[in-house]
């Protein structure tokens, strides 16, 4: 089973512009996440995929793989697909270029659930974290994942999901994290459907693969990764690079 790592990589984001090339102790960011995603030592090969020329041209310099995305895309999954259209492989692995402290025990965890899936019951398998804070159940920029009792998704909401009606009855919310390792053929599927009427209204894609009947496999985890969505961040990410230097 050929499993590779995609870490796709925008030059423009919104919340923070041009975070990927931001210095992160003496390395632009998408570096240090490209040579974490290598150095975890979980996959045949790691590319870099992208719609900036400097991004490209600073992964190239340090000899990384790196693809450039031929078009615009909604979403990190389209970009990925049309990568991985024309390579030979059966998973792939969507590493988040903004996190560069990869969770290698996490990963590790989506791999395996398709090394035991014989009969190829999942498409598709991400990651959700336990919520106990109020607050952060509330946000809507936190997307709640129910499940069934085989831990497959049922949906995810922007919304608190389940509605706690019955305050007798304890009830777990979870968060989902949006790393996702892909069965091939699904996430080529993903790229040939339009966008869908819920996907749309919610704006999270893993909707997408549940309104035409993908299967999602969900993995609890407890680390919460330093994501760089803002200066604030940065500073943070900067500071743990230190601390795993001393």
């Amino acid at each position: 089973m050929k499993i590779i790592a995609m870490i796709p990589a925008r030059y423009s984001a919104s919340r923070f512009p041009g975070k990927l090339m931001k210095d992160l102790g003496g390395k632009p960011v998408i570096v240090r996440t490209y040579e974490a995603a290598v150095k975890a030592s979980l996959f045949d090969e790691v590319y870099v995929v992208t719609d900036s020329e400097v991004i490209y041209n600073t992964i190239d310099k340090i000899g990384g793989k790196v693809l450039m995305s031929k078009k615009e895309h909604e979403c990190g999954s389209d970009r990925i697909a049309e990568a991985v259209e024309s390579l030979e492989v059966d998973i792939v692995v969507n590493v988040q270029g903004d996190e560069p402290f990869i969770d290698t025990v996490s990963l590790s965890k989506l791999i395996s659930v398709f090394k035991s899936d014989s009969k190829k019951e999942i498409d598709l398998a991400s990651l959700k974290v336990r919520m106990t804070n109020a607050e952060d159940i509330q946000d809507p920029n936190n997307v709640k994942v129910i499940t069934d009792i085989n831990n497959f998704a049922i949906y995810f909401s922007r919304s608190v999901i389940p509605y706690h009606r019955d305050k007798e009855i304890t009830v777990s919310y979870y968060k989902h994290k949006g790393v996702y390792a892909f069965r091939k053929e699904a996430l080529i599927d993903f790229y040939h459907t339009p966008m869908t009427p819920i996907e749309a209204a919610e704006k999270i894609e893993c909707i997408r693969y549940l309104e035409v009947g993908k299967r999602i496999k969900m993995i609890e985890t407890s680390v919460e990764s330093i994501g760089i969505d803002t200066p604030e961040d940065l500073e943070k990410a900067i500071k743990q690079l230190e601390n795993e230097k001393h």
